[in-house]
């Protein structure tokens, strides 16, 4: 289905969301597609290559040209349908680079020693690359590239300047927070990614999941008081040296089973942070399966 949004302060620049037909525990109603601009316009995540979707976008695109088809991150529910969408739109896909652009030394080093990607559209690679601070331009709108990694290292945000709102992806959302698994997610870079766009003084995400933020800034706080206070857990439970399973086991004690892998990458992603910010100390060495330690 498709929402119009108002364009706000964008001047009358059209914004309409096009949710994909592909709902879960991890994806809410669907991926958000948005279709931006007025006489001409670009198209942001473009979601699974599904074909009742692909024929929804062009729909709300009606016949206009098309800038660009923009790709905040290449999870499989963001970026497959980049390709075939563009490829009929005759279109370029821009993004930020393919899915290990952006991972930070550490991050390299895990990649050979976790399985990690969880999701990742390993082949995605953009017709160009949008860094950070490039615009695409429109009638009526513009979009400035912020890299925000964290949830991925190749995320990218879009701040609309005409309108003062923000493309969040999956940095930031309303109805649930982000997943973190290393090594293609960061929590230290999750964090900065939070303080930057906190700063934009947005006054509005459009997140690629669930309906608008509407008040950005206290959002981008309760993630950031989210994490801090499954860290300080982190840190009490190290009161005695752990593995990962330990550390699961004595956090989450409302989780059911099932999802305890899940919450081990959580725990990965924080202690990993907590390392490269000396806090912890990894034994041997930093490896999932190492006893940590409390500095």
């Amino acid at each position: 289905m498709a929402d119009i949004y108002d364009g706000g302060q964008g001047g009358g620049s059209g914004l309409r969301r096009v949710v994909a037909p592909n709902p879960s525990p991890m994806t809410e109603a669907g991926t958000n597609g948005y279709v931006l601009g007025r006489s001409d316009v670009v198209v942001i995540d473009p979601g699974p290559d599904e074909a009742r979707h692909r024929a929804a976008l062009i729909a709300a695109i009606a016949g206009r040209p098309v800038r660009a088809v923009i790709v905040t991150h290449s999870h499989l529910d963001h970026s497959p349908g980049a390709r075939p969408l563009a490829d009929a739109l005759r279109a370029p896909v821009l993004g930020f680079g393919p899915s290990a652009a952006g991972r930070s030394e550490t991050m390299d080093r895990l990649a050979g020693l976790v399985g990690g990607g969880e999701g990742v559209d390993v082949g995605f690679a953009p017709d160009d690359v949008l860094a950070e601070g490039d615009r695409v331009a429109g009638d009526g709108w513009t979009l400035r590239a912020l890299h925000t990694p964290g949830h991925m290292a190749n995320h990218l945000s879009l701040h609309w300047e005409e309108a003062g709102e923000t493309f969040t992806g999956d940095t930031v959302m309303g109805w649930a927070s982000t997943l973190i698994s290393p090594p293609d997610g960061d929590l230290g870079q999750f964090m900065a990614s939070l303080d930057r766009l906190e700063a934009l003084e947005a006054r509005r995400f459009h997140a690629g999941h669930g309906a608008p933020v509407e008040a950005p800034s206290a959002r981008c706080r309760a993630l950031r008081d989210h994490r801090l206070a499954r860290e300080a857990a982190v840190l009490d439970a190290l009161a005695t040296p752990h593995r990962i399973p330990e550390l699961v086991a004595a956090i989450y004690t409302d989780t059911p089973p099932a999802l305890h892998a899940a919450a081990a990458r959580n725990v990965l992603a924080h202690l990993v942070h907590l390392a490269e910010t000396g806090r912890v100390a990894a034994a041997p060495s930093l490896h999932p399966e190492a006893v940590w330690r409390r500095l």
